[in-house]
């Protein structure tokens, strides 16, 4: 199918397959095909969005090995690379909120790692969204939830939470996709919002794999989604 094809079929509101879907991911990057296609995503995403953007800002509450050991994660116990505990106050936590709201940003995330306690970090929760402006989302960037935790969460003032299925889930981590399924559908029981991802994205990834966690993501209904490519870091720079 041509990518004019394509193009009218996804402003028709129509569900590419997969097999479409890798046809676009085998586009070279510097194509005319590739640049139409761009072209067309950021109209769409105009349209859909009525041209308003929001802008994002996270912050950490902790910093911690994480059990969890996913292989793409610096917090990984397993790549050692953060040895010690560490979190910020509960002051600090309201300030860098009220630092990224007062520079533009409008939804604010806070995150810690997966073995955080969540009745602590929902301590967090109420005192940052205690001083937010009202119209300013909070979004909770958490380890997987049962309801009772989820329901934390909401009751402490967070709209909505960040919660992905990663690429590879449950071989290059220690994390069973079904937990991570069951979360979101915790985390919309108790009435949060839930915006996903397509990631860590990295060369071993075939386009077929990149194909299928699009479906799955568009099948969940996100309040936003998008793809995130992994990153490296340098060892001499984390203390």
């Amino acid at each position: 199918m041509l990518i004019n094809d394509l193009i009218a079929k996804s402003f028709n509101d129509e569900r590419l397959s997969q097999k479409e879907i890798v046809s676009l991911l085998e586009l070279p990057p510097s194509s005319s095909e590739t640049y139409r296609l761009f072209a067309a995503s950021r109209e769409l995403s105009a349209r859909l969005s009525d041209n308003h953007a929001e802008v994002h800002a996270q912050f950490a509450i902790n910093l911690a090995p994480c059990p969890k050991n996913c292989m793409f994660c610096s917090f990984a116990v397993k790549n050692g690379i953060f040895k010690g505990s560490s979190k910020i106050s509960p002051e600090d936590a309201v300030t860098a909120a009220l630092t990224f709201e007062q520079n533009g940003a409008n939804a604010i995330y806070l995150m810690a790692t997966a073995s955080f306690d969540i009745a602590e970090f929902c301590d967090y929760g109420k005192d940052v969204r205690s001083r937010l402006k009202p119209e300013s989302r909070l979004i909770a960037n958490v380890g997987d939830q049962e309801i009772a935790g989820a329901q934390r969460l909401k009751d402490a003032g967070f709209d909505g939470v960040y919660h992905a299925l990663r690429l590879r889930e449950g071989s290059d981590s220690e994390i069973n996709p079904d937990l991570r399924l069951q979360s979101i559908r915790a985390f919309r029981e108790a009435g949060l919002i839930v915006g996903t991802c397509v990631e860590p994205v990295g060369p071993e990834h075939s386009n077929e794999e990149l194909a299928d966690l699009i479906l799955f993501t568009a099948a969940q209904q996100p309040a936003f989604s998008g793809a995130a490519r992994r990153i490296g870091i340098d060892r001499k720079s984390v203390v």
